[in-house]
């Protein structure tokens, strides 16, 4: 993609929606490093439904650690692989205690350092929690990076790094956000919705998926 029309790609999404914001809930900086780690292969919706109780008695990694993996277990069994994801939100909430006074790091090396943080995770926490300009690549945003021709790679860090090297300012803040939500409610996996897409004469995608067709009005009764 021409960069002229990658900055007038990244103009339309944020005229759409100026101050994109991620969907998931979350109180502070380390219940959001517990919601992200929690929504891996599972819905922001989801995710939200299981801590909305927890979040209300558990804000900090030292609250975690006193509710323990078997009350922690109790409030997120509605979500995939949770007894997993328990183990690894109870061993990240004890390192972050013990090595960085229960302070969540604003370093993505730091983080990754974290049971069940990854690369996405804590890109994702950089750029919400500490204003970085970080590109989380899920599995949305790797498609519309490979879909739109914005950012073609066959990984997730090659896509990574072609969102970094190509996208400009004033977009860089919040691209993680128009994309993702962009290939969640436009772009979608199965079916694009290419006729109501604000970029889709931008767009490499060919064919352009047409409007479905109209429903047929009731068959009037006998």
């Amino acid at each position: 993609m021409k960069k002229q029309d990658v900055f007038e790609f990244y103009r339309r999404l944020a005229e759409a929606d100026p101050d994109p914001q991620t969907e998931l809930d979350y109180r502070n900086p380390y219940t959001l490093v517990v919601a992200v780690a929690l929504s891996a292969q599972s819905t922001d919706a989801g995710v939200n439904k299981a801590t909305a109780a927890l979040f209300d008695i558990v804000d900090t990694p030292e609250k975690m650690l006193a509710l323990g993996e078997d009350g922690l277990k109790a409030h997120i069994r509605t979500i995939g692989l949770f007894n997993t994801k328990a183990k690894n939100v109870i061993a990240l909430s004890r390192m972050l205690v013990e090595e960085f006074g229960g302070e969540v790091p604003d370093d993505r090396d730091a983080l990754e350092r974290l049971p069940g943080v990854g690369r996405k995770t804590a890109n994702v926490v950089m750029n919400v929690a500490f204003g970085a300009e970080t590109f989380a690549v899920d599995t949305h945003i790797f498609r519309v990076g490979n879909r739109t021709g914005l950012a073609p790679g066959k990984t997730p860090l090659a896509v990574e790094l072609q969102l970094e090297a190509a996208t400009p300012q004033p977009f860089r803040r919040h691209a993680h956000h128009w994309l993702i939500l962009h290939g969640r409610y436009t772009c979608k996996a199965r079916r694009p919705e290419c006729w109501r897409c604000p970029v889709a004469d931008l767009c490499a995608f060919q064919p352009k998926t047409p409007p479905p067709p109209p429903t047929p009005p009731p068959t009037p009764p006998c």
